[in-house]
């Protein structure tokens, strides 16, 4: 179902109430990666470019306490903000109230404006978090016209996303959010084949409803991480030290009965005797001896799985093959990243998290057709879930 986008609204004169998700890692004031500020700027600018006013509203972690206020303000984000766009940009430090509403009516075509971070309304019973309706209608009544770009919180149903949108006629996905809708839904829907998912990190309970949902529609699941040592104990196999959920072993019986060769699991391991990069490690096929733990899949599966991907079409990727941040267990996760980077004819999909830092730290990022801003959001798209934020938007 097309979705209305920012660009089928005539904006010139008018209020755009923007959720945005600037929630970006600050540390004693210092910004330490802008990329989610980065990937605004094209709907920011489009509303700029056509003379309406950009009022931004974001979540910045979270907010228990009135300290919590003091690190996690949306100030230094504003600042950055106006760098980017080479023009000043209002803050205002408050997320309601006389001050709010008088900087905003004084704002001209083509201005932008920052709200304060929107759950400081979370330390009065959680206004933000809960979408209180007084609190989503107090902002919708701030604005003209409302555009979601924030595909990071679609997956939960706020006050700033489903609360203002609830309270407006009409309201559109901004640029970002149609590219997420558009690449995710298209790989969940209609992919290319052969569709190949990558699955890796540390739970299968955090990946079950993907997998299942996968299943029908892929043509190969590979999975590392940790997740695969549940399924490895589901076949039987020695695990020794290794991550396993015992409460999810049937299932992963029930997924390995249901996917049959299209769930393709590493055949050796880097195994370690503690959860440290400097323990002695070795490689070994099959089941993995008792006082050791897997931390990384093996050569012969990576070759494998480089084999399988060769011929892909569609790939969406989600997860670590390993403790990616020790350097000695990072190599299934960062070689099969460069499989993805070589594969010059394939819609080419990573779904944020860990798999998005691997990404960037081999320097495929741009060889890569998307990569999610939301980590969450995408594996819960993944799983053929309808995520309110999006619900939330006006059909075409």
């Amino acid at each position: 179902m097309a979705k209305l986008i920012v660009s089928d609204l005539d904006v010139k004169d008018k209020k755009v109430l923007v959720r945005v998700d600037f929630n970006v890692p600050i540390k004693n004031g210092v910004i330490g990666d802008d990329n989610r500020i980065v990937a605004a700027l094209p709907t920011i600018q489009y509303i700029i470019d056509n003379n309406g006013k950009a009022i931004l509203f974001s979540h910045l972690g979270r907010v228990k306490t009135e300290e919590d206020k003091k690190e996690l303000s949306l100030r230094p984000v504003a600042e950055r903000l106006s760098e980017l766009l080479k023009k000043p940009v209002t803050f205002v430090p408050a997320t309601r109230g006389k001050e709010l509403e008088d900087a905003i009516n004084n704002m001209k075509d083509g201005d932008v404006l920052v709200v304060e971070n929107t759950r400081f309304e979370d330390l009065d019973g959680k206004k933000e978090s809960k979408n209180d309706p007084e609190l989503g209608k107090y902002w919708a009544s701030l604005g003209d016209l409302y555009v979601n770009d924030a595909f990071g919180t679609a997956h939960r149903s706020h006050a700033s996303n489903v609360g203002i949108s609830s309270n407006m006629p009409q309201a559109a996905a901004g640029f970002l959010m149609e590219k997420e809708i558009k690449f995710l839904g298209d790989a969940v829907e209609n992919p290319k084949h052969p569709f190949v998912a990558i699955l890796g990190g540390a739970k299968v309970s955090d990946k079950i409803g993907v997998i299942s949902n996968l299943i029908e529609k892929a043509d190969k699941i590979l999975v590392g991480g940790g997740m695969t040592y549940t399924f490895y104990a589901a076949k039987g196999l020695s695990i020794g030290k290794s991550l396993v959920e015992t409460d999810k072993i049937d299932l992963a019986k029930q997924i390995i009965a249901e996917a049959g060769d299209k769930l393709v699991l590493p055949v050796d391991n880097v195994v370690a005797t503690e959860f440290s990069n400097d323990a002695p490690h070795k490689v070994v096929e099959g089941d993995i001896p008792d006082g050791y733990m897997a931390l990384d899949i093996g050569p012969k599966s990576v070759a494998e799985f480089k084999d399988v991907l060769k011929t892909a079409k569609t790939v969406v990727w989600n997860g670590p093959m390993g403790v990616f941040e020790m350097p000695n267990y990072a190599k299934g996760t960062l070689e099969v990243g460069e499989a993805l980077g070589d594969l010059t004819d394939a819609t080419t999909i990573i779904g944020g998290g860990d798999s998005t830092a691997a990404a960037k730290q081999l320097g495929i990022a741009p060889k890569i057709t998307h990569i999610s801003t939301g980590g969450g959001a995408s594996l819960e798209y993944l799983e053929g879930k309808e995520l309110p934020g999006i619900a939330a938007i006006t059909n075409k």
